[in-house]
């Protein structure tokens, strides 16, 4: 009869023993999964600060380059605007010339 007890309480540690181990299994694996987690959305973090650190450099960039095509075009507008003053005058020199030309030259 003693041997009877001593073999079901063994057998009750045995399952003692293979519930703990489950439960310790499951909560690994839970920990396990919770790092998993973590480290993604670390990771997910990291990369959306390096595109918003990407697009903060890419438009200070382009801003820059708007700005330099801006100076540039201004310049290039100017020297056309001289370019066509000094053509507007020679053409008005022209035309006041050959005016004074015909006067002369018609019959009173």
């Amino acid at each position: 009869m003693e041997l009877i007890k001593k073999i079901k309480q063994a057998e009750a540690q045995a399952q003692q023993i293979i519930e703990d181990a489950r439960a310790a299994a499951v909560r690994l694996a839970e920990q396990g999964r919770k790092k998993r987690q973590e480290t993604l959305e670390k990771a997910e973090h990291k990369r959306k600060k390096a595109i918003e650190t990407a697009i903060a450099a890419a438009r200070s960039q382009a801003q820059s380059e708007i700005e330099q095509l801006k100076s540039q075009a201004q310049g290039t507008q100017e020297q056309l605007r001289k370019q066509a003053l000094g053509r507007i005058a020679g053409a008005a020199a022209k035309v006041t010339n050959y005016i004074g030309w015909r006067f002369e030259k018609s019959p009173e």
